[in-house]
């Protein structure tokens, strides 16, 4: 019988602590070379391999070493351990938990485009009134060109300059707000 067969023992009949703290000691590297071999290496190994001995300390009673050598059994419930862990962080998360709709700006960015916004108001204001009118037609409005024309009575040519002249006073108006 070998050594750790020998401390497993010890802790399935008397709870060693000092044989289970060999057997940790003994098997801790190995179990770190097997699972560096299942691409399971660093903090995450050494959770997997805390985890998979505290398993070996609670279910040291069921062990037989008539059925399984104490390495055999010890590299299997790490393992296993480490196949759980893998299948629990490949679950997808439960619809119930998903968050609804685009998360919450933070409080920064909710000023900082409430400010943009009014400055974007204020250069709407100043534009003379008939360019003012064809950007709201076109962009809130969300009428075409021809649309535009049709319902105003003025030319296509009139309508396309006017939102074009407007769009390069707005863009002058607010060219230092996207620039920091």
């Amino acid at each position: 019988m070998d050594e750790a067969t020998i401390w497993l023992i010890a802790v399935r009949d008397r709870r060693d602590r000092e044989a289970f703290v060999r057997l940790f000691d003994f098997y801790a590297p190995r179990l770190r070379a097997m699972l560096a071999r299942m691409n399971c290496t660093g903090a995450a190994a050494d959770d997997v391999i805390q985890d998979g001995m505290l398993r070996v300390w609670q279910k040291a009673h069921q062990f037989d070493p008539a059925q399984a050598s104490a390495s055999a059994w010890i590299y299997r419930i790490v393992r296993n351990r480490h196949i759980d862990i893998v299948r629990r962080d490949a679950r997808p998360m439960p619809e119930a938990l998903k968050v609804e709709g685009p998360p919450e700006p933070d409080p920064g960015e909710a000023i900082a485009l409430q400010a943009e916004a009014a400055r974007l108001r204020a250069a709407l204001a100043d534009l003379p009134p008939e360019q003012r009118r064809m950007v709201e037609m076109a962009y809130m409005g969300e009428l075409s060109h021809r649309e535009i024309s049709d319902e105003t009575g003025l030319p296509l040519g009139t309508v396309k300059s006017r939102i074009r002249l407007a769009l390069e006073r707005l863009r002058h108006s607010l060219k230092d707000l996207r620039q920091t």
